[in-house]
């Protein structure tokens, strides 16, 4: 097994730890943010590297795998979705987010299967799509250091820094998904075009 596939493989297995996390009962806060969500957000951070260091790899080496093909995007949507889902458990994200989120990768999952079977198509991604990747790991990184709630930024409750941050965060959520929507159009219509 090459070293992309095994970044791939670390990814996935970063996942259950950092959904342990939680439960490990680990005290104690650093500027006001619990150590626990900071752990969180640090095996997130390790991960999101591990996501752009196997693709780049892959394509320097001339290591680019079946297996990887496969595992690569399936990594990336177990990562963002199990952090989402942290997000909704901790009161940080609205669940309406990662249901867009999740409905997109099934739509899309299902057209990459019409494409293959049609002879291997494979769909570039568009600019809308490396940007909702960007937002994506952005707000969730941002987002378990932030100490309010998306969106309260919007009832005046918060001043300074905390206003600042939180509607950094709420504003970077919210273009996610933006891009999520209009990047997944845009995949439908191509896939469309090509499987016609």
């Amino acid at each position: 097994m090459n070293l992309p596939n095994k970044l791939t493989i670390f990814r996935i297995i970063l996942v259950p730890i950092m959904v342990i996390i939680p439960f490990l009962g680990i005290q104690g806060k650093l500027l006001e943010i619990p150590i626990s969500y900071i752990l969180i957000d640090v095996v997130f951070i390790i991960a999101s590297i591990t996501d752009k260091l196997d693709g780049y790899l892959a394509r320097k080496n001339n290591q680019i795998t079946t297996f990887g093909k496969f595992l690569d995007p399936l990594a990336d949507k177990i990562l963002v979705l199990a952090a989402m889902i942290m997000l909704v458990e901790m009161n940080k994200l609205p669940a309406w987010i990662p249901i867009i989120v999740l409905a997109r990768e099934f739509i899309i999952s299902g057209y990459r299967l019409i494409a293959v079977e049609k002879g291997g198509i494979v769909i570039a991604a568009s600019k809308w799509g490396k940007m909702k990747t960007v937002t994506q790991m952005t707000a969730i990184i941002l987002a378990f250091i932030d100490l309010n709630a998306f969106g309260k930024c919007f009832t005046g409750n918060l001043q300074g820094v905390e206003l600042y941050f939180n509607s950094l965060v709420t504003i970077m959520m919210l273009t996610q998904t933006i891009a999520t929507v209009i990047s997944g159009v845009e995949y439908m219509k191509g896939a469309r075009k090509i499987i016609k």
